[in-house]
């Protein structure tokens, strides 16, 4: 494809509109949307034509935390609770995790680099079946399990800043910030590559996210010595309710310290979700997609619609999730711990 129209296609999944949610949504979504951009000709026709699932439905790993036991743990991993150097020594293969630390203990402390895995096998069954529906909702949720593993808070106990004074400052790095300026960045990511050793990668973008995780705490936690509290914070009107949030002077400031890493970070999202994709549909054999249907069943749309009735009413909030991710004495919708 020439470069002029994959800029034009790049523009034209930034310019469409995006559904609204809170924390961390915004980014789920266009990361999934700009993957489909990134794919080769032989599966990009494919995905475009179903960019809209892809798209919307890149959330439903967050909406599902509130009704499915166990989701909550897919979404990161506290590697520094496994003490110095964990990053480094933490066994790669889930068969030999279990064995040095149990099951419980692994599940407690979060899953996601071996849950992408798994995701990628799913998908790649997915693919030799040609089922559709399954292809489309395992390509939106890996999308988001390895967007998650990205993000530098993903990767410590030490969440949401909760254990060093700065509450609220996973939401301000992953929504906030985007949402604020990722106008500028430049996500031409280039093609989808293969990934030899899946597993590998996947705790590949663990360690680059834990790696950046100092930066994020300590830029933060200077800029905040120099900021007053009316300086530091402001009031915009979301929702139709007044919500305390992070100033723009602020953000762009904090932004400008850490020196493009947010955007680093989503660009490395985009195109490796993009070749999880390419590589889960290479090991199915490359199957031809004209026989698969044309269209999601009417048994997907009911899933579909039942889920986000249990997202509606869903009341399971795991570990300590409560106000997780609100800015202090704010109240919103805005309540999900690690999104």
């Amino acid at each position: 494809m020439a470069r002029p129209l994959k800029v034009i296609l790049i523009l034209f999944a930034i310019l469409l509109p995006l559904q609204g949610y809170s924390w961390g949504f915004y980014a789920h979504q266009r990361i999934n949307r700009l993957a489909v951009f990134s794919l080769p000709p032989e599966m990009i026709g494919f995905y475009k034509k179903h960019i809209r699932y892809i798209t919307e439905n890149a959330v439903n790993p967050d909406k599902r935390r509130y009704a499915v036991e166990g989701e909550a743990a897919r979404h990161y991993i506290d590697i520094d609770v496994y003490g110095d150097s964990a990053i480094y020594k933490m066994p790669r293969f889930w068969p030999d995790a279990v064995a040095k630390y149990t099951e419980d203990t692994l599940q407690a402390y979060g899953i996601v680099p071996w849950h992408i895995n798994l995701m990628k096998y799913q998908l790649t069954q997915a693919f030799k079946e040609r089922n559709l529906d399954r292809v489309l909702r395992l390509s939106a949720d890996l999308g988001h399990y390895i967007a998650d593993a990205c993000v530098p808070l993903h990767t410590t106990h030490n969440y949401n800043g909760q254990l060093t004074g700065q509450h609220g400052i996973h939401g301000f790095w992953e929504s906030r910030l985007p949402e604020l300026l990722s106008a500028n960045y430049d996500f031409f990511t280039g093609q989808a590559t293969y990934i030899e050793q899946p597993q590998l990668k996947a705790w590949e973008l663990v360690t680059s996210a834990h790696l950046a995780l100092d930066s994020v705490l300590t830029f933060e936690r200077e800029l905040t010595r120099a900021y007053a509290e009316d300086k530091k914070y402001s009031f915009e009107l979301r929702n139709n309710q007044t919500t305390k949030v992070y100033s723009r002077e602020f953000s762009e400031n904090y932004h400008k310290q850490l020196n493009g890493q947010i955007e680093r970070q989503m660009r490395l999202a985009i195109r490796t979700v993009a070749s999880y994709w390419f590589t889960a549909w290479v090991d199915a054999g490359q199957p031809e997609f004209k026989p698969f249907a044309t269209d999601i069943s009417e048994e997907e749309r009911q899933r579909l619609k039942m889920e986000q009735e249990e997202y509606q009413k869903g009341t399971h909030k795991p570990r300590e999730e409560g106000d997780a991710l609100l800015l202090p004495d704010t109240k919103s919708i805005w309540s999900l711990h690690k999104v």
